[in-house]
C-alpha cells in the first residue's frame, strides 16, 4: 500500500473513531428534532424503520445486518442513479460499470460480486428488489431512481424472505407511496459538464377511496471525454428520464390496492477506455510500418495516440462513430393487502417488466484491439441487444400468534425470458504510416448487417414456498429465535443460436431443487443493547456463458453463512453502534475466464465460466455508527473489511491452473461523514460532508492486478425552510459537488492485451458540481 494510502486510511478511520464509533455507516440523515439552545443534551438519534423481514421494524430490533440510505442521505450525496453509490458510500455495497457501459451494472456485497451477470442464461449475486418486485436484470438499473423514500441494503444470504440469487444480499429500494393529501415538491438544478436536473412529485387529494401519485424525473449529463468526430455522442454522458403514476384503492380499514405503472429511457454512453502504459513487458518495438511483427515484439504505436496513465484524457485522441446507448424500462406491479384480523396479514405481489437494451459502445479507438498497422481497420464497436421480459407472483401471509410467536409464509413464482445478440465490426481504417485514418461504411454497424458475433436465448421459471418464524418465551421475553427456511424448484434453459456469424443449435437445460435454512438467535441485553448470532445458506443459480463458442454450462454456487452482531444505542441514544462478524464459505464459485481474439477486421471476447473446485472463503468485518454530538451536528462512520480467498482454478484457454480472486471487492472500505443543521435567518442551514476510502481491488477474477484505491469526497450546503408567502411552497436553495477534491484513479484496468498494446482502463468521473432549487407545499 503507497504511503499516501495508507495516511488516507488512517485520515479516515482516525475521524470514523473520533467522530462515532467505527461502523458500517447507517447512511440516515441527521436526526430532525428541531434545535433548542437551551437543552442540556443533545436529543437522541431517531429510530430507523425497515422492512428487511416483510414487516415494520426498528433496525436496531432487527437481527440483520443493514444499512439504510434515506431519501434525505440520497439528496446530500446528489444520488441520481444507482451508479452514485459507487463511491462507497455503504462499504460493503460495491457497485460497478461492466466493462465501461453505464448501460450495465456489476452489483456486489460481502465478496459476491459476478464480473459479467450481463448474459441471459447468466444471473446476479445479489437480489435487487423495487417495492419488493425481484428485478432479475442488471441493465437499466443506472436509471433515474423514481421518488425513493429509503435503500435499504440487506448483507449476508436473504434466501428465505427475499428469493432467488440472493447469497450475497438484497438491494432493496422503497418508493414513497400515496397519501390522499395533497402535496406538490419540484426540484430544478444545472451544474458543470451541461448537466441539468428536474423533478415533479405530486400527491393528489383523495377521491373518494382512491389516491393518486405521479412522479417524473429528467436527469441529463454532457461528456466527461469529447469525441472529435463531429456529429458523434462523446463519452460518458447521459439522458435519463422517467415516469411512474400509483394509484392506492382502500375501499375498506382492513384492504388496500395499490397499482403502479413505470416507464423509464435511460441514454447513456461508456466511460473512456484509455491506454494506461505501452509495452509493459519490453517486447522490442518495430515501427508501425512494418509489415509484419514477429514474435516477441510488439508494433509501435501511430503518432496520434496518446499515452496517458495517471490522467483522465478529457479529449479523445482518435475519433469513432458513436451514438446512444438506450435502455426501455417499464413495467406494472398490483399490491393487494388485506388484513382478516389484527394480528394476520396477507399480501399478493403480481409484477411484469420489460426491458430493451439496444447497445452502441465504441469506448477506446486505437486503445485496444484489433491491433492492425498500415490500411488496416481498427476501433472496435461493440454492438448489442438485450431484451428481457419477467412476470412474478407471490403471496405472503404475516401475522402473529398469541404474543410469543410472529410468523412471514408464502410462495413465489418467477418467469423469465431473454434474448440477446452481439457484433463487433471495427469503424475506422488507418492511412499507410499511421498519421491519419478514415471512417468506414457504416453499414456493418447497422442492426440486420451486421455480422453477429453470437445470439441466445434463454428461459427461467422458478418456484418456491418459503416460512419464518420469531419465537419470544413468554418467560424469558428478552430471548428470540427465529427459525426458517426456503425450498426452491428452477427450471431453466438456453439456446445458443448464432456463433460468429454462423447458424448453430447449442443448447442447455437444468433443473435444481434446494432447501435453504436460517436460524436466527437474538438476546435483549438491555432496552437499547442486542446481541445475535444467525447461520444462514444462499445460491445463485447455474447457467451456460452466451459468450462460450460451445455454450458451457456451469453449476449453481452455494454459500454457507455465519455471523454474530450487536446493535446498541448508548448514552441516551446518543451514540449508536451496530456490528458484524461473518465467515461465508461458498463452494462451486462461478469464475470467468475471458480471451480476446483477432478475427480479420473485428475481435471477439470468448468467455468461460468455471466452477472453482474446493472452498471459497470470505471473512469479513461490518461496523456503523452515529453519534448525535450536539442538536445541530451529527456524525457519522463505517467500515468494512473483506478478506476472500478462492481456490486455484484450471484456466480454460490455456489448461493451466492459476490462482483466481474475486472481483471490485477492497480489503479495506470506509466512509465518514457530518451532518450541520440550524437555524438560519428564519430558514434552516444544513450542510453535509462525507468521505469515502477503498483499497485497491481486482477489476477480473483471473489477473492479480489491481485497479487503484479510491478517495471520494461529496459535499452540500442548503438554505432550507424558505417561506414565500401565506399559502406559498418551502423553498430550499443548495449547492453541491460530487468528488469534491477531484480525485482521479483507475476503477476498472484490463491487462488481457500486454503483449499486444498495454494495460487499458477506465476512470472514475471529475469531480461535478452544481446549484439546485427545491419547493414543496
Amino acid at each position: 500500500m503507497h504511503r499516501q494510502t495508507k495516511l488516507r486510511l488512517q485520515l479516515l478511520l482516525g475521524t470514523a473513531l473520533l467522530a462515532a464509533p467505527v461502523s458500517a455507516f447507517a447512511q440516515t440523515a441527521p436526526v430532525q428534532t428541531a434545535p433548542t439552545a437551551a437543552s442540556a443534551e443533545p436529543a437522541g438519534l431517531d429510530d430507523i424503520v425497515v422492512t428487511a423481514t416483510k414487516r415494520e421494524t426498528n433496525l436496531q430490533d432487527t437481527p440483520i445486518s443493514i444499512s439504510v440510505v434515506n431519501a434525505e442521505a440520497l439528496a446530500d450525496r446528489h444520488v441520481q442513479s444507482l451508479m452514485d453509490l459507487a463511491d462507497g458510500s455503504v462499504p460493503s455495497l460495491r457497485i460497478a460499470t461492466f466493462e465501461a457501459r453505464q448501460s450495465a451494472l456489476t452489483i456486489g456485497i460481502r465478496g459476491i460480486v459476478p464480473n459479467d451477470a450481463n448474459q441471459p442464461a447468466r444471473e446476479q449475486g445479489v437480489g435487487v428488489y423495487v417495492d419488493g418486485v425481484y428485478l432479475a436484470r442488471q441493465h437499466g438499473l443506472a436509471a433515474a431512481l423514481l421518488d425513493i423514500e429509503r435503500v435499504e441494503v440487506l448483507k449476508g444470504p436473504q434466501g428465505t424472505l427475499f428469493g432467488r440469487n440472493t447469497e450475497g444480499g438484497a438491494l432493496s429500494l422503497v418508493t414513497k407511496k400515496p397519501t390522499g393529501v395533497f402535496g406538490m415538491r419540484a426540484i430544478a438544478g444545472v451544474g458543470n459538464l451541461e448537466s441539468y436536473n428536474s423533478e415533479l412529485h405530486i400527491d393528489f387529494p383523495a377521491l373518494g377511496d382512491f389516491a393518486f401519485k405521479v412522479d417524473g424525473i429528467i436527469s441529463v449529463q454532457g461528456p466527461v471525454t469529447e469525441n472529435i468526430l463531429p456529429g458523434q455522442t462523446g463519452f460518458g454522458e447521459y439522458d435519463r428520464r422517467g415516469l411512474r403514476f400509483q394509484t392506492r384503492w382502500t375501499p375498506a380499514d382492513n384492504f388496500t390496492a395499490t397499482l403502479a405503472a413505470d416507464i423509464s429511457k435511460d441514454k447513456n454512453t461508456p466511460f473512456y477506455s484509455q491506454l494506461l502504459n505501452f509495452n509493459p513487458n519490453g517486447l522490442t518495438v518495430v515501427p508501425f510500418t512494418s509489415a509484419t511483427v514477429p514474435s516477441g515484439s510488439i508494433r509501435a504505436l501511430s503518432p496520434l495516440v496518446q499515452v496517458e496513465g495517471s490522467n483522465r484524457m478529457t479529449q479523445a485522441d482518435i475519433g469513432v462513430p458513436q451514438q446512444f446507448s438506450v435502455d426501455d424500462t417499464r413495467g406494472m406491479d398490483l399490491h393487494l393487502s388485506y388484513r382478516p384480523t389484527d394480528s394476520l396479514e396477507i399480501r399478493s405481489i403480481t409484477a411484469y417488466r420489460d426491458l430493451d437494451v439496444e447497445q452502441y459502445d465504441n469506448i477506446a479507438g486505437a486503445h485496444r484491439p484489433p491491433v492492425v498497422g498500415p490500411n488496416g481497420r481498427f476501433s472496435r464497436y461493440s454492438l448489442a441487444g438485450f431484451w428481457q421480459h419477467q412476470f412474478s407472483q407471490e403471496l405472503q401471509a404475516v401475522g402473529s400468534l398469541g404474543d410469543s410467536i410472529d410468523y412471514v409464509g408464502g410462495v413465489f413464482y418467477f418467469k423469465e425470458t431473454v434474448s440477446d445478440d452481439a457484433a463487433t465490426p471495427s469503424t475506422n481504417q488507418w492511412n499507410a504510416d499511421g498519421t491519419g485514418y478514415t471512417i468506414l461504411d457504416p453499414t456493418p454497424t447497422i442492426r440486420g448487417f451486421r455480422s453477429l458475433d453470437r445470439a441466445s436465448t434463454a428461459h427461467s421459471e422458478s418456484k418456491a414456498i418459503y416460512g419464518q418464524a420469531t419465537w419470544t418465551p413468554a418467560s424469558m421475553d428478552a430471548l428470540h429465535l427465529t427459525v426458517g427456511g426456503r425450498y426452491t424448484w428452477d427450471d431453466k434453459d438456453g439456446k445458443l443460436e448464432v456463433v460468429n456469424n454462423a447458424a448453430t443449435n447449442l443448447t442447455f437445460s437444468s433443473k435444481v431443487d434446494r432447501f435453504d435454512p436460517l436460524v436466527t438467535l437474538a438476546y435483549d441485553i438491555s432496552n437499547n443493547i442486542n446481541v445475535y448470532g444467525k447461520y444462514s445458506t444462499g445460491y445463485r443459480a447455474g447457467g451456460a456463458s452466451s459468450r462460450s463458442l460451445t455454450y458451457r454450462s456451469f453449476d449453481p454456487e452455494e454459500v454457507k453463512a455465519y455471523e454474530v452482531g450487536v446493535k446498541s444505542d448508548l448514552f441516551d441514544r446518543r451514540v449508536r453502534l451496530n456490528a458484524a462478524v461473518y465467515a461465508m464459505d461458498r463452494t462451486d464459485s462461478q469464475i470467468d475466464f475471458s480471451l480476446v481474439t483477432v478475427q480479420g477486421a473485428s475481435t471477439r471476447n470468448t468467455l468461460e465460466t468455471i466452477n472453482a473446485p474446493g472452498t471459497t472463503k470470505i471473512r469479513g468485518v461490518e461496523l456503523e455508527g452515529q453519534f448525535r454530538a450536539t442538536d445541530n451536528l451529527t456524525l457519522s462512520a463505517s467500515y468494512a473489511y473483506t478478506d476472500a480467498k478462492v481456490p486455484d482454478t484450471v484456466n480454460p484457454f490455456n489448461g493451466q491452473v492459476q490462482q483466481v480472486f474475486i472481483a471490485y471487492t477492497p480489503e479495506n472500505a470506509g466512509s465518514v461523514a457530518a451532518d450541520w443543521n440550524s437555524p438560519f435567518m428564519g430558514a434552516t442551514l444544513k450542510a453535509h460532508i462525507d468521505a469515502n476510502y477503498a483499497d485497491a481491488a481486482h477489476s477480473f477474477e483471473q489477473f492479480a492486478i489491481k485497479a487503484d484505491s479510491s478517495f471520494v469526497v461529496n459535499a452540500r450546503v442548503a438554505i432550507a425552510d424558505i417561506t414565500t408567502r401565506d399559502g406559498g411552497p418551502l423553498l430550499e436553495v443548495a449547492l453541491w459537488s460530487r468528488n469534491l477534491l477531484d480525485e482521479t484513479y483507475v476503477y476498472r484496468r484490463d491487462p488481457s492485451n500486454r503483449n499486444t498494446l498495454g494495460d487499458y482502463g477506465n476512470f472514475n468521473n471529475p469531480r461535478t458540481f452544481g446549484i439546485e432549487l427545491r419547493a414543496s407545499y
